[in-house]
């Protein structure tokens, strides 16, 4: 921000606080104008973001002890004082601000006691322009070399459940600020994702770009379904004489219609079927629904099929199946 901006504008009077406000008044002033004023409050109103602007504009000098002291410093020292140009016709110019120090620039009492760095020190900077020092820090725009301050990032959190993550949904929040806005949540964004809203933070306290949103995303776990990057997976169960024999069953998807799939015979614990396209559908792509299946073993049998069991462990071929496990772990 110039100085001369600080000359002009009377910050307090925008907020509509008095120049003695505590920090948690102000802040709460803000807060308060900033809900009122905000262009997500006020889709379309120019004249409501020109407002928000304003009141973002003061709030970030008057917030910061450093900024304010120099400031009000400023104010008092200058008031009615432009710095213009010589010749200019204007009113004031440097000559009001000298002579505050009781002096006239030129004039025969010469110049204020210390030189002219007791002047600039006032304003918390060396002589060797408004680009060094506190009042002219490299924090960017006018008061430095750097460009314009870029406005700072404003953070938020929401938990979503598994399955609006998976489709994707359009949600409200509210920020720092309590401010409330909206975000388009992508299909298939995953636990622990940020998703960055452009230009939708904190505006620049001098003319740069605004800041950025940053919502940080958890999901939360589905008692089916687990995520595998675009895929999903779950775990079938079926029974041994399914997974003996062979049979057709049915197995869920996320939010739609079940699916039916093949137990080839001999099928054993571990092995995955794959349904393509069912999984995540996501600008990134479709993932696959991956169902691995688990042999249930009862936990009770009836007198009828223990005996049936029984006869048939006595035809069942003899055949050791950790024979090859043995073998390896001698190796």
């Amino acid at each position: 921000m110039a100085s001369q901006d600080w000359f002009d504008k009377d910050f307090y009077k925008v907020l509509g606080v008095d120049k003695g406000v505590s920090a948690a008044d102000l802040k709460k002033t803000y807060r308060k104008l900033a809900r009122q004023y905000h262009p997500d409050s006020n889709p379309g109103d120019a004249k409501a973001e020109a407002k928000f602007k304003e009141i973002s504009e003061a709030y970030a000098v008057l917030n910061d002890p450093e900024q304010r002291e120099e400031y009000d410093q400023i104010r008092a020292m200058g008031s009615g004082a432009r710095f213009s140009a010589p010749g200019s016709g204007a009113g004031g110019g440097f000559d009001d601000v000298f002579s505050r120090f009781g002096q006239q620039r030129g004039g025969a009492s010469g110049p204020p006691p210390g030189g002219f760095d007791d002047f600039f020190s006032m304003f918390g900077q060396q002589p060797g322009g408004f680009g060094s020092g506190r009042f002219g820090q490299t924090t960017g725009g006018y008061r430095g070399f750097g460009g314009p301050q870029r406005g700072s990032d404003v953070t938020a959190r929401t938990t979503l459940d598994f399955v609006t993550a998976a489709k994707g949904e359009t949600i409200t929040l509210q920020g720092e600020d309590n401010v409330p806005f909206k975000v388009k949540i992508p299909a298939g964004v995953s636990d622990g994702q940020k998703i960055r809203l452009r230009g939708r933070g904190r505006p620049s306290p001098d003319g740069g770009e605004s800041g950025d949103i940053v919502v940080t995303v958890a999901v939360r776990t589905h008692p089916v379904f687990s995520r595998d990057g675009l895929n999903l997976r779950l775990t079938v169960p079926v029974t041994f004489t399914e997974a003996a024999l062979g049979a057709t069953i049915e197995v869920p998807t996320l939010g739609g219609d079940p699916v039916r799939l093949r137990v080839a015979p001999g099928t054993p614990s571990g092995r995955v079927l794959r349904v393509k396209g069912r999984g995540i559908h996501s600008s990134k792509g479709t993932g696959d629904l991956l169902a691995e299946v688990q042999v249930a073993v009862p936990d009770h049998l009836g007198d009828a099929a223990r005996e049936a069991l029984e006869r048939f462990h006595a035809l069942e071929p003899k055949e050791n199946p950790r024979a090859d496990l043995m073998s390896k772990a001698r190796q």
